[in-house]
């Protein structure tokens, strides 16, 4: 019986690798403005600045968007495994309002994953760490990868 090869890739290698990847292809993500600023293994950070074209009737930052900004920290932390996981179900609780020109962050975090599983709580903040939102993001493992793992590196 032959052993599978071993990854010369750190987990966290990893993760940046499929990050990279997935940000190149998500346009939804970059046309708002959204930054990567930190992934780890079943982790992201994530910034967005909220355009006058972010806000609402009454001047601040539309709900949709703050769910956005939370579902793509939650789609790249479920995603920095080289799995690709898509949500399966997400809850959001909005507490206060995104302001114009402020700069909002969400950081997702890995609660549980076992199998095709996973479930991760996103927390977004102002500028003045002040909490907007809480989101739960359930994800799950379909089939395919983000990168071949077995590709020479060199």
């Amino acid at each position: 019986m032959m052993d599978k090869p071993v990854s010369p890739l750190s987990a966290q290698d990893i993760a940046e690798k499929s990050s990279a990847i997935m940000m190149t292809k998500d346009i939804a993500a970059r046309t708002l403005g959204m930054v990567l600023t930190d992934v780890k293994p079943g982790g992201c950070t994530m910034t967005m600045k909220v355009q006058p074209t972010h806000l609402n009737g009454h001047g601040i930052c539309h709900g949709g968007y703050i769910f956005t900004l939370a579902d793509t920290a939650f789609a790249f932390a479920c995603n920095s495994y080289n799995q690709l996981a898509v949500a399966q179900h997400n809850t959001i609780s909005f507490v206060a309002p995104g302001k114009p020109d402020e700069t909002l962050k969400a950081v997702a975090v890995e609660s549980y994953r076992s199998g095709r599983s996973g479930i991760y709580d996103v927390t977004v903040t102002g500028e003045d760490g002040r909490t907007i939102a809480q989101f739960r993001g359930c994800s799950r493992t379909i089939k395919g990868t983000h990168f071949d793992m077995n590709e020479d590196e060199t």
